[in-house]
């Protein structure tokens, strides 16, 4: 009964947010009709203000995941007043994670060129991913050689990292069980300890200079909390803006499935942030 009260609220929900919210679908930002280079975008019909926009890059251990399960978070960001992308990334194994992270690049890239046609603020870009998207997010905000192969400027204002995963893959790939887990992630990072460190944001944080928000639920992967509190550490300690918000009770699918509901507490967490960055 509990479960069925919980999913009518959310269709109530979901209902209001649709009359409110409009949506451009499958916009192919690489110049290729490919599903994988393509986005999603929300926003608001509103051409009095340019808002604060989001990237969002979505999780699913570089192997799997699609933009539209994620159409709740666009549209919940929307009504609070931020435009939305939400991308597709080629994945494994047809991709290795620098074919992921280049992408993830071109789909920033178009957004900054493109998003005040839908009422976006493009000096106001901020990037946030969960598990996966968000180890993508952070090594193409401080790995260098991502924006610059495009010939542009890192146009990213601020970071949202939510239960990122693979911060440091070099250590988690040394350390881990040899699980299924593991054969998922060596396609992807293959067997070389050097791409390994290569493919790790923890090793150019040195290069992050914009502000970051991260979170990470109390009931995640041990690795995800060991390598959230360095990333932080590691800001502070070059004097970047950083806040860690650790979430009660929350396992690591949960700390993005939370977002379903518009009323949830990361979104007060993440629209403080963006309020908090000049």
């Amino acid at each position: 009964m509990k479960l069925k009260i919980m999913f009518l609220a959310f269709l109530v929900q979901a209902f209001s947010v649709s009359a409110q919210v409009r949506v451009e679908k499958d916009i192919h930002y690489a110049g290729t009709a490919a599903p994988s280079h393509s986005l999603n975008i929300y926003f608001q019909k509103d051409s009095t203000k340019q808002r604060d926009v989001i990237v969002f890059i979505h999780g699913g251990s570089w192997s799997s995941g699609k933009k539209e399960t994620y159409w709740w978070l666009g549209r919940n960001f929307a009504k609070k007043g931020v435009v939305t992308a939400v991308i597709n990334y080629p994945l494994a194994p047809a991709a290795t994670y620098k074919e992921m992270a280049q992408a993830s690049a071109q789909a920033v890239k178009w957004v900054k060129d493109h998003i005040a046609a839908y009422g976006g603020n493009p000096d106001r870009l901020f990037l946030m991913g969960h598990s996966a998207g968000g180890h993508l997010c952070e090594l193409i905000n401080a790995d260098p050689r991502y924006f610059e192969d495009l010939g542009i400027k890192n146009p990213i204002k601020g970071v949202v990292l939510d239960d990122p995963f693979g911060l440091d893959m070099e250590e988690y790939l040394a350390n881990a069980e040899k699980d299924h887990y593991y054969e998922d992630f060596i396609r992807t990072f293959s067997t070389d300890s050097k791409v390994w460190q290569a493919g790790s944001p923890l090793f150019y944080v040195k290069n992050s200079n914009n502000p970051h928000l991260i979170l990470y639920g109390t009931k995640t992967y041990e690795a995800i909390k060991i390598q959230s509190e360095r990333m932080n550490k590691l800001l502070l300690a070059q004097h970047v803006p950083a806040t860690l918000k650790v979430i009660e009770g929350k396992k690591h699918v949960g700390m993005i499935s939370q977002m379903i509901f518009g009323s949830n507490q990361l979104y007060k967490f993440i629209l403080d942030f963006f309020k908090e960055v000049k």
